[in-house]
């Protein structure tokens, strides 16, 4: 997240932001509340009345202000919809008029509130800070199917979706399957070198039913050397193989809750979100009158 501007009083203020990927933006979505009010460009139709009479309407990008009504995150675009009224006067749209503003990855904006919280105050600076990325990596796979994922301390970002059709063992296609498993792991690794930042990740789950992430780590450790990639070279030791039961992404749940792979991730960001998750969920079945969630049951 880029923080461009910030003018922040425990009364109000606003701040400028641009987000730069989809971490950013659901950050955005967890520090709009309804109530505060975003500025950004945005696409509307405009209608107007030509020299002949007729009233002709045309799509014009133009700044507006809103008062946010309601908040959408879409994980998929990625994007973030704000539904609001109109409270600057413009030229083009009439005070109090509806519009929805889509905030997108890398656009500008500003957003102002009555009343910044620590809450909201640390999510900016938290945001804002370039060592707060995704320090932990996942590469779940069976045969023909992979998912490489960044694993932040709030959402799973599927990276890249490999598929290669892999021939049975048993038949006359039988004699490409080795080929066929080579394109697979060959798109598997670069995968891994164009999505994962080793500078940032501490640790590389690779998970799989059988002995697919033990041959996938024998193609990766000979095409290290055989390519020369000092940057998996390197990192050999951040590399963690562990059991799941299929390549699809559900999977990599099932790996976060076994105990020996949770040992060996203790020092990443994710897993202090989900040990301080796991200890809400103990507590509020062992002793639910200690526990509460939102703001009614606190005040």
């Amino acid at each position: 997240m880029k923080l461009i501007n910030k003018q922040i009083c425990k009364d109000g203020g606003r701040v400028s932001l641009v987000a730069e990927d989809s971490e950013d933006l659901w950050t955005v979505y967890n520090l709009i509340s309804v109530g505060d009010s975003v500025r950004s460009t945005t696409i509307r139709k405009v209608a107007s009345e030509s020299s002949t009479g007729s009233v002709v309407s045309d799509k014009m990008r133009i700044t507006l202000t809103i008062q946010v009504e309601a908040i959408d995150f879409d994980a998929l675009e990625p994007m973030l919809r704000l539904k609001g009224r109109n409270i600057v006067e413009n030229e083009h749209v009439k005070l109090g008029a509806y519009h929805t503003l889509e905030l997108e990855l890398n656009r500008k904006f500003s957003l102002a509130k009555p009343g910044w919280d620590s809450v909201a105050t640390e999510l900016v600076e938290k945001a804002a800070d370039p060592v707060r990325k995704a320090d932990l990596a996942a590469v779940i796979l069976q045969e023909g199917l992979a998912h490489v994922c960044l694993i932040t301390p709030s959402m799973t970002l599927t990276r890249q979706r490999v598929e290669v059709s892999i021939p049975r063992k048993q038949g006359a296609a039988s004699m490409g399957r080795p080929k066929a498993l080579k394109r697979f792991y060959d798109a598997v690794l670069r995968a891994v070198v164009q999505h994962v930042d080793f500078s940032l990740v501490k640790c590389v789950l690779v998970a799989s039913p059988g002995f697919v992430k033990e041959d996938f780590m024998a193609h990766l450790n000979a095409e290290a050397i055989r390519q020369d990639l000092r940057v998996l070279a390197d990192n050999r030791a951040k590399f963690v193989l562990c059991h799941c039961s299929t390549g699809h992404k559900h999977a990599l749940k099932e790996v976060l809750e076994d105990p020996t792979v949770a040992v060996r991730l203790k020092d990443t960001k994710a897993m202090e979100e989900a040990a301080a998750l796991g200890e809400f969920f103990r507590m509020l079945n062992s002793q639910p009158d200690r526990t509460a969630y939102g703001e009614a049951y606190v005040v």
